[in-house]
């Protein structure tokens, strides 16, 4: 459970600024977004291998 506590004076929008980013760092949605579709683990490796590749021309791009 994430518990945000407020400081003396502190104003509501930044204590629910502060829970969402602690809720954003848990990865929870993201986790339900990847649990929607089943993803077989072949089209898995070929989307990592397609990311590597892409970061991998960037970098070379920058060079």
């Amino acid at each position: 459970m994430i518990v945000v506590q407020l400081k003396e004076g502190e104003n509501i929008e930044r204590a629910l600024k502060r829970f969402k980013r602690k809720f954003e760092k848990t990865g929870v949605i993201k986790e339900l977004r990847k649990r929607q579709a089943f993803e077989k683990p072949s089209v898995q490796r070929r989307e990592e291998v397609k990311k590597a590749k892409y970061i991998e021309n960037l970098q070379r791009e920058e060079e």
